[in-house]
């Protein structure tokens, strides 16, 4: 089997394998597996399986594209910074100090139409890849783990933001006001659409910088460049390739794509910024939505896809009397059945090299001409 084939099924394998573990815990509770399903159709395409007659309501997949927004820009971030050798742990921080910074911009800054939904993104984006600087530096100076200094920044956005979110004008102790009309991404057309879902013009972005990765990584030489040095940095570095420069851009550039998702999450999503108790692990899905794509623009999207539908469903599987854990199951059951990739191709080889041998031996063997 190719590499290009097990980049494929090994990741599709891993997805049954976890939703088949979701279905025997069901069993084993006592409850009908056919409410999974439900919840999961119900979530994408907004049909009650289990309602003869019932109508569609795009309100659920408006709610699940909004959910999957983020995650697919998250999983990019960290990809991108995989590909190019580097593990942004910290990317959970980065998209926290892009919807902070997003959002204080919105509310103090006076901006007519149109410029301040893009300068709200960019600064967003731009604060994420100030916040992912740091760890950047400190491993291309000082050979400092990412990891480490990751996490720390993690807990210092995190309570950094809180601060700075309650000291803003109007602010409660839980919640800023909302931002203004002129910054959000969120369309009349598209609550029309959707039966008033949250549904916005974030997708667009998400697009371009599915489009973006792809090309950088794959069609330029830059992306060449910075994955030659995640691959061998004293090889690329006798190449002629600035390897620190290269460590630092590549976790500025995932660090903004973090910080974009932080934007969208405020402008979009909510339209006011919260003072949280804990992290929304928009972050940390990231990495299980790269682990499962492969670290491609294309798996990630469907990854960041996947991992949206079993969010939006948790809720869901409730009123079907179905714990709403089931969904977090799922997911990290997958994530573990990923992580168990070589297991699955010493199987999958064994599997296509015993079917190939079979069929040699089922094959006519020709005597010796005398």
């Amino acid at each position: 089997m190719s590499k290009k084939n097990e980049k494929i099924i090994i990741p599709l394998i891993a997805v049954g394998l976890g939703i088949l573990v979701g279905m025997i815990i069901l069993l084993l509770s006592g409850k009908d597996i056919a409410t999974l399903f439900a919840g999961l159709v119900k979530g994408l395409t907004g049909y009650d399986m289990l309602k003869a007659g019932s109508a569609v309501n795009l309100r659920y997949p408006g709610e699940f594209l909004v959910s999957t927004m983020p995650i697919i820009l998250t999983g990019l971030s960290i990809s991108f910074a995989y590909r190019t050798g580097m593990f942004n742990i910290g990317c959970e921080g980065q998209v926290i100090m892009g919807s902070l910074v997003s959002c204080m911009v919105a509310i103090l800054v006076p901006m007519p139409n149109f410029i301040a939904v893009v300068v709200c993104i960019i600064v967003g984006g731009i604060a994420g890849a100030l916040w992912a600087f740091i760890p950047g530096l400190l491993k291309s100076k000082f050979n400092i783990s990412e990891v480490v200094t990751g996490i720390m920044l993690n807990y210092t956005a995190l309570y950094g933001a809180n601060y700075f979110l309650r000291a803003l004008p109007g602010s409660s102790a839980q919640r800023t006001v909302n931002i203004p009309e002129n910054a959000m991404l969120g369309s009349e057309l598209f609550k029309q659409i959707t039966n008033n879902s949250r549904f916005h013009w974030g997708f667009i972005i998400v697009i371009i910088a599915v489009v973006l990765f792809w090309f950088i990584i794959e069609k330029t030489s830059f992306g060449y460049s910075l994955r030659a040095t995640g691959f061998n940095k004293e090889g690329a570095r006798y190449a002629g390739i600035k390897v620190n420069k290269s460590i630092i851009l590549s976790i500025m550039i995932s660090g903004f794509l973090a910080g974009i998702a932080g934007a969208i999450v405020v402008q979009g999503t909510f339209g006011y910024g919260r003072v949280m108790v804990a992290m929304d692990n928009y972050g940390f899905d990231g990495i299980a939505v790269a682990l499962v794509g492969g670290c491609t623009a294309l798996g990630v999207t469907f990854a960041g896809m996947l991992f949206g539908l079993l969010k939006v469903t948790q809720p869901l599987l409730q009123t079907f009397g179905v714990p709403k854990e089931i969904g977090e199951i799922i997911s990290s059951s997958i994530v573990f059945f990923v992580a168990l990739q070589y297991a699955i191709q010493y199987y999958l080889l064994k599997f296509t090299s015993g079917k190939k041998k079979k069929k040699q031996e089922l094959q006519p063997q020709g005597g010796d001409v005398k």
